[in-house]
């Protein structure tokens, strides 16, 4: 395995006429962690991979291995594998005889070819011609090809795509043992549901601006109270009164009943008792990672 490097993406933009489509990132990825790199369709994830591996051109920052442009890299799939397509193979060749193609090409021992189609579970099918293969077997092959040159930087986009649940699991499993074997890995979704079982941490983007980057722990926001009084504008008076956050409750919850954060239910019930407020709803809601995510993202609330 090549020497595993820190991804550094720095003041990052990228511009299609009058569309933003990426609009000033700076994040890194850091080696031995699987990094989850998400947002909706159309956030910008693609086009910033892209970027990163030297296939779209900055409108401006830079995308780096380690302070290195992927094209001034003096051996590139010995130090990142890619995976960005799963259907760009020729549908007539065998997983075989495409990987000894690039192998080939890029000085790798022809032995490697074996090795990776047996380490993502396709080597009975080496020779069939790819036409046949599932989405998901075409998924595994993206990943032997990303790990031909034995890389420290794998970069997957979308790899759980086309997996059926056993498929899933297996590939949750490998990210973290190639994880664990100090590489750099940066995996794109666009749920984070498909990824939350195997990254440590996550980037999250959403119309191609950053709006956060941390571990999971930090992506939960805690516990929302939803509470209700006959006398509501009291109620809130006396709650913000005590430092609470106090909103409108969304949609879902009691029909015009405010939505407390920054205290707790039991605090929330002593303030409501000395402002002589009697209550007549007090409910805990934990607002979850993934309904997190949605709010940051902007899709919380859509169909």
């Amino acid at each position: 395995m090549s020497t595993s490097t820190t991804l550094e993406f720095t003041g990052l933009a990228k511009s299609f006429g009058a569309v933003r489509a990426v609009d000033d990132l700076t994040f890194t990825v850091p080696p031995g962690q699987v990094t989850g790199f998400l947002g909706p369709n159309g956030a910008g994830k693609t086009t910033t991979l892209r970027m990163l591996l030297g296939l779209v051109r900055p409108t401006a920052g830079t995308a780096t291995f380690g302070g290195t442009a992927y094209h001034a890299l003096p051996h590139p799939l010995e130090t990142v594998g890619t995976a960005l397509e799963a259907s760009s193979f020729h549908p007539g060749r065998s997983a075989r005889n495409h990987l000894r193609g690039y192998a080939i090409a890029a000085g790798i021992p022809l032995r490697r070819v074996d090795d990776v189609l047996a380490q993502v579970g396709i080597a009975d099918f080496a020779d069939r011609r790819v036409g046949g293969y599932s989405l998901g077997m075409r998924q595994r092959l993206g990943l032997a090809f990303a790990l031909l040159g034995d890389p420290g930087v794998l970069v997957l986009d979308e790899p759980v795509n086309g997996l059926d649940p056993e498929g899933i699991r297996w590939i949750r499993s490998f990210l973290k043992q190639l994880a664990g074997e100090g590489r750099t890995v940066l995996v794109s979704s666009h749920l984070l549901s498909e990824v939350q079982q195997s990254v440590d941490r996550v980037v999250i983007i959403s119309h191609g601006r950053l709006v956060y980057e941390g571990d999971l722990a930090g992506l939960e926001s805690g516990q929302r109270v939803i509470v209700d009084a006959p006398d509501r504008a009291a109620l809130d008076s006396a709650l913000r009164a005590a430092g609470a956050t106090v909103e409108t409750a969304p949609t879902g919850s009691a029909t015009g009943a405010l939505a407390v954060t920054g205290l707790s239910a039991e605090r929330i019930g002593s303030v409501a008792l000395a402002a002589g407020v009697a209550l007549s709803l007090l409910a805990v809601e934990q607002t979850g990672i993934e309904k997190a995510f949605l709010e940051l993202v902007g899709e919380e609330g859509r169909p």
